[in-house]
Protein backbone atom coordinates (compact mmCIF):
# COMPACT_ATOMS: atom_id res chain seq x y z
CA UNK A 1 0.00 0.00 0.00
CA UNK A 2 1.16 3.55 -0.94
CA UNK A 3 0.90 6.73 0.90
CA UNK A 4 2.05 10.11 0.09
CA UNK A 5 5.18 11.48 1.06
CA UNK A 6 7.71 8.32 0.43
CA UNK A 7 9.09 7.28 -2.85
CA UNK A 8 7.74 3.93 -4.30
CA UNK A 9 10.38 3.58 -6.60
CA UNK A 10 8.28 3.47 -9.55
CA UNK A 11 7.81 6.47 -11.30
CA UNK A 12 5.38 8.60 -11.35
CA UNK A 13 2.21 9.62 -13.07
CA UNK A 14 3.02 12.60 -15.05
CA UNK A 15 0.77 15.97 -13.72
CA UNK A 16 -1.47 17.34 -16.29
CA UNK A 17 -0.85 20.09 -17.99
CA UNK A 18 -3.09 22.01 -16.29
CA UNK A 19 -2.70 20.78 -12.73
CA UNK A 20 1.22 21.97 -13.05
CA UNK A 21 0.44 25.28 -14.33
CA UNK A 22 -1.86 26.03 -10.99
CA UNK A 23 0.61 24.60 -8.69
CA UNK A 24 1.20 27.35 -5.84
CA UNK A 25 4.32 29.96 -6.89
CA UNK A 26 5.82 29.28 -3.53
CA UNK A 27 5.95 25.44 -4.62
CA UNK A 28 7.45 25.94 -8.28
CA UNK A 29 9.89 28.08 -6.49
CA UNK A 30 10.98 25.26 -4.04
CA UNK A 31 10.98 22.64 -7.07
CA UNK A 32 14.39 23.63 -8.58
CA UNK A 33 15.83 23.03 -5.17
CA UNK A 34 14.31 19.79 -4.50
CA UNK A 35 16.09 18.64 -7.67
CA UNK A 36 19.48 20.01 -6.81
CA UNK A 37 19.29 17.88 -3.74
CA UNK A 38 18.50 14.97 -5.85
CA UNK A 39 21.42 15.50 -8.21
CA UNK A 40 23.73 15.73 -4.92
CA UNK A 41 22.58 12.68 -3.92
CA UNK A 42 22.96 10.60 -7.05
CA UNK A 43 26.21 11.79 -7.43
CA UNK A 44 27.20 10.50 -4.35
CA UNK A 45 25.43 7.01 -5.51
CA UNK A 46 22.29 7.42 -3.05
CA UNK A 47 19.15 5.32 -4.79
CA UNK A 48 16.23 6.44 -2.86
CA UNK A 49 15.76 9.09 -0.09
CA UNK A 50 13.10 9.63 2.73
CA UNK A 51 10.97 12.89 3.13
CA UNK A 52 12.95 13.91 6.21
CA UNK A 53 16.53 13.60 4.75
CA UNK A 54 15.07 15.53 1.47
CA UNK A 55 13.77 18.49 3.61
CA UNK A 56 16.99 18.60 5.29
CA UNK A 57 18.72 18.68 2.24
CA UNK A 58 16.95 21.82 0.76
CA UNK A 59 16.10 23.95 4.34
CA UNK A 60 12.49 22.97 4.18
CA UNK A 61 10.41 20.57 7.04
CA UNK A 62 8.81 17.51 5.54
CA UNK A 63 5.62 18.02 5.82
CA UNK A 64 5.76 20.93 3.04
CA UNK A 65 8.29 18.54 1.02
CA UNK A 66 5.24 15.80 1.33
CA UNK A 67 2.56 18.54 0.37
CA UNK A 68 4.53 19.70 -2.39
CA UNK A 69 5.43 16.39 -4.06
CA UNK A 70 1.76 14.84 -3.12
CA UNK A 71 0.62 18.33 -5.38
CA UNK A 72 2.84 16.79 -8.36
CA UNK A 73 1.25 13.38 -7.97
CA UNK A 74 4.38 11.79 -6.71
CA UNK A 75 3.22 9.26 -4.17
CA UNK A 76 5.51 7.20 -2.05
CA UNK A 77 5.50 3.74 -0.04
CA UNK A 78 6.23 4.30 3.90
CA UNK A 79 9.59 3.15 5.42
CA UNK A 80 11.04 2.33 2.09
CA UNK A 81 12.02 6.55 0.51
CA UNK A 82 11.51 7.87 -2.57
CA UNK A 83 13.81 6.53 -6.00
CA UNK A 84 16.30 9.46 -6.07
CA UNK A 85 16.10 9.32 -10.17
CA UNK A 86 12.29 8.83 -10.88
CA UNK A 87 11.57 11.57 -8.59
CA UNK A 88 14.34 13.81 -10.20
CA UNK A 89 13.12 12.51 -13.42
CA UNK A 90 8.99 13.34 -12.38
CA UNK A 91 10.27 17.29 -11.25
CA UNK A 92 12.71 17.85 -14.58
CA UNK A 93 9.48 17.20 -16.35
CA UNK A 94 6.86 19.68 -14.49
CA UNK A 95 9.51 22.11 -14.44
CA UNK A 96 10.09 21.67 -18.69
CA UNK A 97 13.83 20.18 -18.22
CA UNK A 98 12.79 16.84 -20.16
CA UNK A 99 13.98 19.05 -23.65
CA UNK A 100 16.68 21.74 -23.65
CA UNK A 101 15.87 25.28 -23.95
CA UNK A 102 17.29 27.69 -26.49
CA UNK A 103 18.49 30.99 -24.43
CA UNK A 104 19.72 34.59 -25.55
CA UNK A 105 21.95 36.64 -23.72
CA UNK A 106 21.35 40.45 -24.25
CA UNK A 107 24.27 42.67 -22.57
CA UNK A 108 27.62 41.95 -22.95
CA UNK A 109 29.22 43.61 -20.21
CA UNK A 110 30.75 41.64 -17.23
CA UNK A 111 27.80 40.63 -15.65
CA UNK A 112 26.51 39.26 -19.41
CA UNK A 113 30.17 38.02 -19.90
CA UNK A 114 30.23 35.98 -16.53
CA UNK A 115 26.72 34.65 -17.51
CA UNK A 116 28.08 33.78 -20.78
CA UNK A 117 30.82 31.52 -19.79
CA UNK A 118 28.76 30.24 -16.30
CA UNK A 119 28.92 25.97 -17.54
CA UNK A 120 26.28 25.14 -15.10
CA UNK A 121 23.40 26.19 -17.90
CA UNK A 122 24.42 24.01 -20.28
CA UNK A 123 24.52 21.07 -16.97
CA UNK A 124 21.24 21.49 -16.84
CA UNK A 125 19.57 21.99 -20.33
CA UNK A 126 20.17 25.06 -20.67
CA UNK A 127 21.91 26.04 -24.16
CA UNK A 128 23.35 29.34 -24.86
CA UNK A 129 22.54 29.76 -28.37
CA UNK A 130 23.09 33.88 -28.70
CA UNK A 131 25.00 36.41 -27.42
CA UNK A 132 24.42 40.27 -28.52
CA UNK A 133 24.80 43.77 -27.29
CA UNK A 134 24.49 47.13 -29.11
CA UNK A 135 28.03 48.22 -28.04
CA UNK A 136 30.02 48.12 -31.58
CA UNK A 137 33.38 47.88 -29.06
CA UNK A 138 31.50 44.54 -27.76
CA UNK A 139 29.67 43.35 -31.38
CA UNK A 140 32.12 40.41 -32.85
CA UNK A 141 33.76 39.57 -30.12
CA UNK A 142 34.46 35.49 -29.29
CA UNK A 143 33.06 34.25 -26.15
CA UNK A 144 33.92 30.16 -26.07
CA UNK A 145 32.85 29.86 -29.28
CA UNK A 146 29.75 32.19 -29.53
CA UNK A 147 30.21 35.45 -31.31
CA UNK A 148 28.78 38.53 -29.78
CA UNK A 149 26.39 39.85 -32.27
CA UNK A 150 24.24 43.26 -33.13
CA UNK A 151 21.14 43.40 -30.77
CA UNK A 152 19.20 44.60 -34.31
CA UNK A 153 19.50 41.24 -35.42
CA UNK A 154 18.23 39.57 -32.24
CA UNK A 155 14.28 39.67 -33.65
CA UNK A 156 15.82 37.52 -36.40
CA UNK A 157 18.08 34.87 -34.08
CA UNK A 158 14.62 34.31 -31.98
CA UNK A 159 12.96 33.64 -35.12
CA UNK A 160 15.81 31.15 -37.48
CA UNK A 161 17.44 29.51 -34.01
CA UNK A 162 14.63 28.92 -31.75
CA UNK A 163 15.05 30.78 -28.94
CA UNK A 164 12.35 30.70 -26.41
CA UNK A 165 14.51 32.33 -23.36
CA UNK A 166 15.70 35.95 -23.52
CA UNK A 167 18.02 37.14 -20.46
CA UNK A 168 18.61 40.74 -19.98
CA UNK A 169 21.88 41.80 -18.70
CA UNK A 170 21.61 45.44 -20.14
CA UNK A 171 22.14 48.66 -18.03
CA UNK A 172 18.16 49.51 -16.93
CA UNK A 173 18.12 52.18 -19.19
CA UNK A 174 17.80 49.74 -22.02
CA UNK A 175 16.27 47.41 -20.81
CA UNK A 176 12.46 47.87 -21.65
CA UNK A 177 13.42 47.90 -25.57
CA UNK A 178 15.35 45.00 -25.16
CA UNK A 179 12.28 42.83 -23.69
CA UNK A 180 9.98 44.63 -26.04
CA UNK A 181 12.28 43.32 -28.98
CA UNK A 182 12.34 39.77 -27.26
CA UNK A 183 8.21 39.95 -26.51
CA UNK A 184 7.85 40.87 -30.92
CA UNK A 185 10.06 38.14 -31.51
CA UNK A 186 7.63 35.66 -29.71
CA UNK A 187 9.75 35.26 -26.44
CA UNK A 188 7.42 34.48 -23.76
CA UNK A 189 10.04 34.07 -20.91
CA UNK A 190 12.52 36.74 -19.74
CA UNK A 191 14.97 36.54 -17.03
CA UNK A 192 15.91 40.05 -15.98
CA UNK A 193 18.94 41.29 -14.61
CA UNK A 194 18.54 45.14 -15.35
CA UNK A 195 17.89 47.11 -12.71
CA UNK A 196 14.34 48.34 -13.41
CA UNK A 197 10.69 46.72 -13.62
CA UNK A 198 9.96 45.66 -17.15
CA UNK A 199 6.22 46.13 -18.78
CA UNK A 200 5.54 42.76 -20.69
CA UNK A 201 1.64 41.68 -21.91
CA UNK A 202 -0.03 39.04 -20.11
CA UNK A 203 1.26 35.59 -20.98
CA UNK A 204 5.16 36.53 -20.80
CA UNK A 205 6.73 35.42 -17.50
CA UNK A 206 9.17 37.44 -16.06
CA UNK A 207 12.02 36.58 -12.95
CA UNK A 208 14.16 39.33 -12.12
CA UNK A 209 16.92 39.10 -10.13
CA UNK A 210 18.99 41.90 -8.83
CA UNK A 211 21.70 41.30 -6.82
CA UNK A 212 22.15 44.90 -5.30
CA UNK A 213 18.73 44.22 -3.83
CA UNK A 214 19.57 41.15 -2.23
CA UNK A 215 22.60 42.45 -0.50
CA UNK A 216 20.45 45.50 0.32
CA UNK A 217 18.60 42.88 2.03
CA UNK A 218 21.55 41.22 3.74
CA UNK A 219 22.43 44.42 4.71
CA UNK A 220 19.00 44.87 6.54
CA UNK A 221 19.94 41.42 8.69
CA UNK A 222 23.62 42.50 9.38
CA UNK A 223 22.95 45.88 10.71
CA UNK A 224 19.41 44.75 12.77
CA UNK A 225 21.52 41.58 14.06
CA UNK A 226 24.57 44.56 14.87
CA UNK A 227 21.30 46.68 16.40
CA UNK A 228 20.11 43.67 18.65
CA UNK A 229 23.51 42.63 20.19
CA UNK A 230 23.96 43.56 23.98
CA UNK A 231 26.54 46.52 24.61
CA UNK A 232 29.82 45.60 26.99
CA UNK A 233 31.26 47.27 29.45
CA UNK A 234 34.50 48.66 28.31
Amino acid sequence: MTTTGEGTGQRAAAVPPAAAADLPAATVRRLPEYLRALGTLSESGVDTVSSETLAAATGVNSAMLRKDLSQLGASGMRGVGYSVANLATHIAGVLGLTKDSRVAIIGLGHLGQALARYPGFSERGFDIVGLFDADAGIIGKDLDGLQVRDVALLARAVRDEGINIGVIATPGAAAQHVADLLVDAGVTSILNFAPCVLAVPQGVAVRKVDLAVELQILSFHEHHKTLSRPETDV
